[in-house]
């Protein structure tokens, strides 16, 4: 097993399974059994990704001592704050059915586009977040789509961040966000790792993948992990869960890194956290 290890010394796996837009049903709960199978032990899901029920049946068949799996979950924009995170907080270990969450982040940030105390509602809910963390319910917390300008506040509270979740794959890279997370010890987590379909078509990447008899999806993985990024893939499809597991046999060739950097934008989301208007 390979591991990242966050500021506070927790261990987190390397590649974690992504389960945005699995479905609250049996598909999930498969998925995640396939997936603890053929090795992964980190799973990502969201309140606002309705499906923390099937997450939480998913954990407990497949199989696998608890102590032994990494789960993350966030509070959502509308719970923002501290009564309301706290709330928020106790309405997902309820659905998961877990004595305690391994990650817990703020999803987005509040954002000065739509709020005059935006800087004020994300110091309430990184409150709530560390009173919890000292809790011992949670065993590491952290925001998701936070900039420098976001985070630099809650740099100056007790707990800082211990991880930023964000978009990150080869033609979107947000280096200034992450070279600042880097310059203060917080992990980057890449969503979205796979971009879109466009990646997976994309005539470099294949070229590349195919020099070495790997598939674009394990190409862009590998290369969030040669970025000391941790990587959150998704799919529901078994063999595509363990072919993005399947990426620590290999080492991507300097060449090849310095190509993929240098791809503009081609599959990215368009969701910048200082507009969005959710």
């Amino acid at each position: 097993m390979h591991f990242f290890t966050l500021g506070n010394s927790v261990k987190i796996p390397a590649v974690g399974y992504g389960t945005w837009q699995s479905p609250d049903s049996q598909i999930t709960v498969n998925g995640i059994k396939a997936a603890v199978s053929c090795g992964y032990r980190h799973i990502d899901t969201a309140s606002i990704y309705g499906n923390e029920i099937s997450v939480g049946q998913g954990v407990s068949e497949c199989g696998v001592p608890r102590s032994e799996l990494f789960v993350t979950s966030k509070v959502w924009n509308s719970d923002r704050g501290y009564e309301k995170t706290l709330a928020a907080f106790e309405k997902s270990l309820s659905d998961l059915g877990l004595d305690y969450i391994d990650l817990y982040l703020i999803h987005w940030p509040a954002s000065e586009h739509r709020f005059e105390n935006w800087n004020e509602i994300n110091l309430g809910t990184w409150k709530a977040m560390t009173e919890l963390y000292k809790s011992g319910r949670i065993k590491a917390i952290g925001v998701s789509n936070f900039k420098p300008h976001h985070l630099r506040s809650l740099m100056e509270t007790e707990i800082k961040p211990m991880v930023n979740q964000i978009e990150f794959h080869p033609g979107f890279t947000q280096s200034e966000t992450v070279e600042f997370c880097r310059s203060n010890n917080i992990l980057v987590e890449g969503w979205s790792p796979l971009g879109t379909g466009r990646m997976l078509n994309n005539p470099e990447l294949m070229k590349i993948a195919a020099s070495y008899k790997k598939s674009v999806a394990q190409v862009c993985i590998r290369w969030c992990l040669q970025h000391n990024v941790l990587p959150l893939p998704k799919s529901v499809t078994p063999a595509r869960i363990a072919e993005n597991f399947s990426v620590f046999d290999f080492n991507l060739e300097k060449a090849d890194m310095d190509l993929i950097d240098a791809m503009e934008n081609f599959g990215g989301s368009g969701l910048d956290p200082d507009y969005v208007d959710f």
